[in-house]
């Protein structure tokens, strides 16, 4: 009789799982407010110290957008891999840009977290998720592809191995082209 009890709740306690994990899934989804085929929203940050530059100013590129934060894991994955795959490879391509913001950081937090990890590519401080907030209300890291005319044509959520090769890929493509 225990062992029939023992194995209806491990049953009962396993389905319980599953359904808040389906269900944890579902609300991440939700919590992005810019979706593939949808335009770019409008905004502007600072390039360098003192220098202001707008998304609209990369037009005619193919812009990858991706949010971290420096304490974040998947994004000390991530990173090295974009580094590696992406950045080395297409970095001085002139139809490519990428645009990384450190999400609740400022300018002094995400110099330091490039230097220390020996990234090349461009950084930049989104200290209040001025920029984050308008694709999203949660989870990072995030990334965005934009094609030349400003809309999301790629977006991934958190770091997932198979998401980062379509990635990869879908830049690499893009810039074959023409």
């Amino acid at each position: 009789m225990n062992s029939f009890r023992n194995r209806t709740l491990f049953v009962l306690a396993t389905l319980t799982f599953f359904a808040i994990t389906v269900q944890s899934q579902v609300v991440v989804s939700d919590k992005t407010l810019i979706k593939t085929g949808q335009q770019v929203p409008d905004f502007s940050f600072e390039q360098t110290k003192g220098k202001i530059a707008k998304i609209s100013d990369f037009r005619g590129k193919i812009v990858l957008i991706n949010f971290f934060a420096t304490w974040c894991g998947p994004c000390k994955i991530e990173l090295p891999k974009i580094q590696a795959e992406i950045w080395n490879v297409h970095g001085s391509h002139p139809r490519f840009a990428m645009l990384t913001f450190g999400r609740e950081h400022k300018w002094e937090e995400v110099e330091k977290f490039k230097k220390d990890n020996q990234f090349v590519f461009p950084f930049y401080p989104d200290p209040q998720r001025k920029i984050f907030d308008l694709f999203a209300s949660q989870n990072i890291p995030r990334s965005f592809l934009l094609d030349e005319k400003g809309t999301v044509i790629f977006e991934s959520e958190g770091f997932n191995e198979d998401h980062f090769k379509e990635l990869v890929t879908m830049i690499s493509l893009r810039l074959k082209e023409k």
